[in-house]
Formats: structure tokens, C-alpha cells, sequence
């Protein structure tokens, strides 16, 4: 028993964003291995895997070999990898909340046309909930690339390639072959195209124009993917004529965003999903702030803050003043005019009211101490890009806007 006659369905007659070399390859080892171990025994249907996770919660999806629909109990032992699975790792992903982030980790040439613009749109949609980054790592081709494209970030190894941005599709003629085995085909059918693409006649003129306006289609339907993906035009993704790219060319031509080995993409992701210090900062100064009040952060109770960091002496330590996201808000804008943003986690701290931090401040500069510059009626309008631009500021005006 084969599976070759099922293979081959998948293969001739139907539209493929496959590299072309890598087609060459499968037409030559189709025989009657396909689907049966070495010993005979039917291969065992793959089961759905969870997809490994890197260091610092970034989960990695292995999209190796030929890519198809579904693998059919056939990817142990033909390297195949399907759109179903990889759409199931992407969906554990995404629903756990251990991981932060996923890699795409692409060797592939492509393969089925079948499902992968609706693999490619499960990309996209994630990359909205979490940042999916991925690597050309060594070749991410045709379909391969299609569901690459929709990734946030697109990297390529410097020996890695990309593109083959085209579909084809092969017919294959064995009437010649028949005749020289001895055996011709009589086809009974009924509708005038059920008879198209049979293998064992040449092929009509019909039937080659219906072939190739589906191959032309699809290749619509993989140009406008890969467009709106890249921020491409349309006329640039046709202007490479399925043509491949490596390493610095790929992203001269707007196929890959950056050239580097899979450790730099971990790396630079990780490093991403980092805040920046003064960021972080602020996010703990207002990481626990409800509306109406400021819980307490920083002091266990019973305890006050520094007033040499802005708290107020005169605060009861028990029983902190309510604070509400607006006053939390007014604080830092203060602060920030003040030309002291330092001081804004230490009257947060210790649940400073507006109007003593005003009144705090004031008294500071009067006896020149500590702020060394003057609030005066035209402060706001100097001061107006650093606090636009100060991350306490903007972290306080962002939650905020959350909570309101």
C-alpha cells in the first residue's frame, strides 16, 4: 500500500509557493516510501507539540521542511511541518501567560498555497497581542515567507535567504510513458472541465488557461500579503519576480528588516521587552495606583519617607492621605517645571498633596537649595519639552488615561 497516488494530488495540477529547486527535490523521491516506514509499518499521526520556550519567556516555533495543509501522519519521515500545527503553537503561545514573546524560527523552501494566507492573518492578529519576531534562518521562501511577513520583526542570517515571492503549478504528461508500458486510458466523465489536468494526456488548451489563472490568484492574493505586511506597494513586491535575496540585499529591498544570527534576535528581543530604567522607575511609583486612592508602596506602615526626598513631616504615617490619579499627575508635572523629576517617587511615596508640594518647593528655591531653577510665569512654556518628554511624566498621564 502507498500514499504516492494522494501525494501526487498534492502536487500536479495545484498552485504551490514553493522554491523551485526544493520542488525538483520532492518530485525525485515521490516512490512507494511515502507514507510507510522502513520496516512497512504505517507512520503514526503526529501529535500537536507545545512550543519550546527560550530564556526570558520567549517562545520558539520551529517552521522547518516542506510546508503543507496538513501533514497526514507523514512528518516523521518526509520533514513536513503543517499550517494547522504551526497555527496550534502560535495559539498555546499566545495563551499562555508565561510567554512574553514568539520567534519564528524559518528553514523552509514553502510548499502549499492551501491555508497559508490564513496562517499568515493567525501571525498578524498575534503580533497585535504579543510581539512575533522572525528569522530567516537559513531560508524562508514562498509560503515560508508569506507567513514570515506578517511577523513584527523580520531578521535574515547573513547567509540566509528570502523572497521566491511567485506560485507554480506543474502538469505532468504521462501519456508517452503509457504508450511505452503498453496500457491507454479511456476517461468517461461528464462536465466539460471534470476532465482537466488528467496526467495521462496532454494537457488542453483550456485546461492550461484555467492552471494558470488560478496560479495567477493566488500570486494576486501572496503579492497583497506580502504588501501590506512590509509596507510595500504592490508594483515593488511584483517587481522582484519571485526572485530570492540574501542578507543585506534582502533588506535593501524591504524583504527583512535586519541581518543577524538567531542569538541576536533573542537578544534584541529580550532587551526590548525591557523598560528603560527611568521608565521602570516610574512604573513602580505608580504600579500600584487606584482610583480613589494611592496604596501604600513604598513605606511599611508605621513608617515615613525621607523628607529630604520630598515627604511630607507633617503626613500621619498610619493613616495616609487619600490621593487620587489626577493629584498623582499634578505631583509630577510639578516636579518636572520644578526642574527636580527626582524628588516625584518620594512625595508619591509618601502621599504628598499638590499643595504642599507646591508650597515644598517653593520654599526650596527661596533659600536655594536643592532646585537651581527659578519657577517663574514662563517655566511652563521652557520646561514644556522635558516634561513632555519626562518618563515619570508620561508614565503618570498614560495610567491615567487607563483608569479613567
Amino acid at each position: 500500500m502507498t500514499l504516492l497516488p494522494h501525494m501526487a494530488a498534492r502536487i500536479f495540477g495545484a498552485p504551490l509557493l514553493i522554491h523551485r529547486p526544493k520542488l525538483e527535490v520532492i518530485l525525485a523521491v515521490l516512490g512507494p516510501r511515502i507514507g510507510l516506514s522502513e520496516n512497512g509499518t504505517p507512520i503514526p499521526s503526529p501529535t500537536t507539540r507545545s512550543p519550546p520556550v527560550a530564556g526570558g519567556s520567549i517562545a520558539v516555533l520551529p517552521i522547518y521542511g516542506t510546508l503543507v495543509r496538513r501533514t497526514v501522519g507523514l512528518e516523521a519521515a518526509s520533514g513536513l511541518t503543517s499550517y494547522q500545527d504551526i497555527a496550534a503553537q502560535i495559539d498555546t503561545a499566545i495563551a499562555d501567560p508565561a510567554v512574553a514573546a514568539i520567534v519564528l524560527d524559518i528553514d523552509s523552501p514553502g510548499g502549499e498555497s492551501g491555508g497559508v494566507f490564513d496562517l499568515a492573518d493567525r501571525v498578524r492578529a498575534a503580533a497585535q497581542v504579543k510581539p512575533v519576531w522572525a528569522l530567516a534562518n537559513d531560508m524562508a521562501y514562498s509560503a515560508a515567507y508569506a507567513i514570515g511577513s506578517a511577523a513584527s520583526r523580520f531578521f535574515v542570517t547573513r547567509t540566509g535567504g528570502v523572497g521566491s515571492i511567485g506560485v507554480i503549478a506543474m502538469h505532468a504528461d504521462q501519456s508517452v510513458r503509457d504508450a511505452q508500458d503498453g496500457v491507454r486510458y479511456t476517461t468517461v466523465f461528464a462536465g466539460a472541465r471534470k476532465n482537466d489536468l488528467n496526467p495521462h494526456e496532454p494537457i488542453s488548451d483550456e485546461a492550461h488557461a484555467f492552471l494558470k489563472s488560478e496560479v495567477d490568484r493566488i500570486y494576486g492574493l501572496f503579492v497583497d500579503t506580502v504588501a501590506s505586511h512590509r509596507s510595500l506597494s504592490s508594483e515593488a513586491v511584483r517587481a522582484t519576480e519571485a526572485g530570492v535575496f540574501f542578507g543585506n540585499d534582502a533588506v535593501a529591498a524591504g524583504l527583512a528588516d535586519a541581518v543577524g544570527n538567531f542569538d541576536d534576535v533573542l537578544n534584541e528581543l529580550v532587551a526590548s521587552l525591557s523598560p528603560p530604567p527611568a521608565l521602570s522607575a516610574a512604573a513602580a511609583a505608580l504600579g500600584n495606583l487606584h482610583q480613589p486612592r494611592l496604596e501604600h508602596f513604598m513605606n511599611e506602615p508605621g513608617t515615613t519617607a525621607d523628607p529630604g526626598v520630598g515627604a511630607d513631616p507633617d503626613r500621619d504615617p498610619v493613616s495616609p492621605a487619600p490621593m487620587t490619579i489626577d493629584d498623582a499627575q499634578e505631583v509630577a508635572e510639578l516636579c518636572a517645571l520644578a526642574g527636580c523629576p527626582d524628588r516625584i517617587a518620594g512625595f508619591l511615596a509618601a502621599r504628598t498633596p499638590a499643595t504642599k508640594v507646591r508650597s515644598q518647593l517653593l520654599v526650596a528655591r527661596a533659600s536655594g537649595q536643592e532646585i537651581s531653577s527659578l519657577i517663574t510665569p514662563s517655566a511652563a512654556t521652557s520646561a514644556t519639552q522635558s516634561l513632555n518628554d519626562n518618563p515619570l511624566v508620561l508614565a503618570a498621564r498614560a495610567r491615567a488615561g487607563q483608569e479613567k
